[in-house]
């Protein structure tokens, strides 16, 4: 897929920290970034994707003990845990009918399995973060003051648009360490009759979710995913949010001193959220059924102070 392509070369991918950026666009305090993108008028309208009433997820279920961290309390009888006694409430006491579980989880979210949204503070360049921030506003104890994933608070609601590449180039998933670029990007508009515009979350397919599920590794050192020459062409049409069924960038990038291109630029220049490792093979499936590749989409981040992004599950509705 690269005969004939011109592609950008290191210092053109460089640039585009300069040429791509946002910096200042929506205020010097401004944290959102991209998700300024998603207006009223843009939920209003994603809403008029809703045709069918269909609702599915576009997370993978968080294993126990691969990724997830867990302790789990039960007592088949409440009056019977240890101090029952003591507790003001009576019902403690007296009901030998109720009992509960409960847990305690701790994860990593960033990495290549769990499905997962990144904040601007996720990543610096040159030692700052977006809108010019420095790195030391992210402490060790308390996290980061700037960018961080309690911004999108209210949630990433908006229009998505799945961009079945592996399907544009007919085959069952890209190869790792294949790229996609705009003129994928544009196949797959043109095949699937949809256009991306402004506000929109952009859900990528290369078919690595059905690599995984067929048992294959999840990311690595070599995957398919967004080539840096996407950037202008995100920037371009006021993308808000961009997803991919792997942890976005290809790899290798195919530059020498730029190790994650998509994740720097939009990061750090662009102010552009990232969601990571979707599972989009029932997306992809249902929007060929319905012969529809938009939807509804919802995204809520955990209010968690202070940090990088946020463990997600988004939910499409067709």
């Amino acid at each position: 897929m690269t005969a004939g392509r011109a592609m950008p070369t290191q210092d053109d991918v460089l640039g585009y920290f300069d040429t791509l950026s946002n910096w200042g666009r929506w205020g010097e305090d401004d944290e959102l970034g991209t998700l300024n993108h998603i207006t009223d008028d843009v939920r209003l309208a994603a809403a008029k994707a809703v045709r069918h009433g269909r609702s599915l997820s576009c997370a993978w279920e968080i294993d126990v003990p691969e990724e997830m961290e867990r302790s789990t309390t039960t007592c088949p009888c409440a009056a019977d845990m240890p101090g029952a006694e003591d507790m003001p409430v009576p019902g403690f006491r007296n009901d030998r009918r109720w009992g509960f579980s409960n847990e305690r989880v701790g994860l990593m979210f960033h990495g290549n399995t769990v499905t997962h949204v990144d904040s601007p503070c996720h990543v610096y360049w040159d030692g700052t973060m977006y809108n010019g921030r420095s790195h030391t506003m992210v402490d060790a104890e308390t996290g980061s003051a700037w960018g961080a994933v309690t911004a999108a608070a209210n949630g990433i609601v908006t229009r998505g648009v799945l961009l079945d590449v592996a399907r544009a180039r007919d085959v069952p998933w890209l190869e790792p360490g294949q790229g996609v670029f705009p003129e994928d990007l544009e196949e797959a508009e043109r095949r699937q009759g949809v256009r991306v515009r402004s506000g929109d979350a952009v859900l990528l397919r290369t078919g690595g979710g059905r690599v995984r599920h067929e048992g294959g590794a999840a990311g690595g050192i070599t995957q398919a995913g967004w080539h840096a020459s996407c950037l202008p062409w995100l920037r371009d049409r006021e993308v808000a949010l961009i997803g991919a069924d792997t942890p976005q960038d290809v790899q290798p990038s195919g530059y020498d001193d730029v190790l994650m291109p998509v994740h720097a630029v939009s990061l750090v220049a662009m102010g552009l959220w990232m969601l990571d490792n979707c599972d989009l093979e029932e997306c992809a499936t249902t929007a060929a059924e319905l012969g529809q590749w938009d939807f509804h989409l919802a995204v809520a981040p955990v209010r968690f102070a202070g940090t990088s992004g946020s463990p997600v599950n988004p939910i499409a509705t067709f």
